[in-house]
């Protein structure tokens, strides 16, 4: 009965994808053809520091952006902030809160936002600027639950509210994403599937647009597993409706549940490249725990990125 309903769900799955995307979408690159875009972006150091390879993890609050089938592995409240400075003066903030419900499952809330800061206007006759500026912001909150369907397969769900703004003109929507867990029970391999931003089309002024729906599908494993070293093997692929399939692939290490590091990388990204990072878990009270996050990655054309976050648990 497990074997055919895990059947069922994947197959489910694939079957969704392949309606969003479309036939032919692996053959061709459709770049530029959708909105929000700002809901692309990694909110997590962590997941960042290992190329991405995050929706098999999911293991903290971030799990209401990488996965909310991963919510289900959080048995405390917890508290997450990151903080993303890009190039250009671009800035992307992000916060989760989660807690475990008394009837079953963890309910999350999340919120995204995302700031171009201010830009010169220009036109014909000023291709230098007129003087003036305007600014474009987008933002999400986000509501997620996720709970185990059998003690090793669990489904998750977030629901996203989205208000993108550029000067006055603004466009609002709604965006959901419907991800599940399976823990094969094998060194802990888990195996994963996700899918994101799916919603109806949002309009800005008198245009129309899609949302950038992807589906990823991927797994993480134990590769080393004792009571002071713990490292794991991510490997995930990605299936948006606006770009070309990419894939991701990373390691966490983990000494003595106090220190972190992190190695990953991106393979057919548009701005794909190596990306490290690290982590420090400080306790206090027995009960308490915070863990502080880093990760830098390598833009290639553009500059490097640095990201940080810092995590609490209690």
């Amino acid at each position: 009965m497990m074997i055919r309903r895990i059947g069922w769900v994947i197959g489910i799955a694939c079957v969704a994808s392949l309606l969003v995307v479309g036939p032919d979408a692996s053959a061709q690159d459709k770049v530029g053809t959708t909105g929000v875009q700002f809901l692309k972006i990694g909110v997590s150091p962590r997941a960042d520091a290992i190329g991405g390879a995050f929706t098999a993890i999911a293991d903290d609050a971030s799990a209401v952006y990488y996965n909310p089938a991963g919510l289900v592995q959080i048995e405390n409240r917890e508290l997450m902030l990151s903080y993303i400075q890009y190039p250009a003066d671009i800035t992307h903030s992000f916060a989760a809160f989660t807690m475990p419900l008394k009837f079953g499952g963890v309910v999350g809330f999340g919120y995204y936002g995302l700031d171009a800061g201010d830009m010169s206007r220009t036109d014909y006759k000023y291709p230098y600027g007129d003087g003036t500026t305007f600014g474009a912001k987008g933002y999400a909150v986000s509501v997620s639950y996720g709970r185990f369907l059998t003690d090793r397969f669990s489904v998750g769900a977030t629901f996203k509210l989205v208000d993108e703004l550029l000067e006055i003109e603004r466009a609002t929507g709604w965006a959901a994403d419907v991800g599940t867990i399976y823990n094969t029970g094998f060194r802990n391999f888990k195996i994963t599937m996700l899918i994101s931003n799916f919603g109806p089309d949002m309009r800005h002024i008198a245009e129309e647009f899609p949302l950038p729906i992807n589906f990823r599908f991927g797994g993480a494993v134990d590769i080393l597993d004792s009571p002071k070293h713990h490292a794991v093997l991510a490997i995930e692929g990605s299936h948006p409706a606006d770009n070309r399939e990419s894939y991701s692939a990373g390691v966490e290490y983990i000494f003595n549940n106090f220190a972190s590091f992190r190695l990953g990388d991106r393979f057919e990204y548009d701005l794909g490249g190596l990306s490290v990072g690290g982590g420090l878990t400080f306790k206090f009270a027995e009960r308490y725990k915070a863990r502080v996050d880093y990760a830098f990655q390598d833009f290639k054309a553009l500059d490097k990125v640095q990201r940080f976050s810092l995590t609490v648990d209690f």
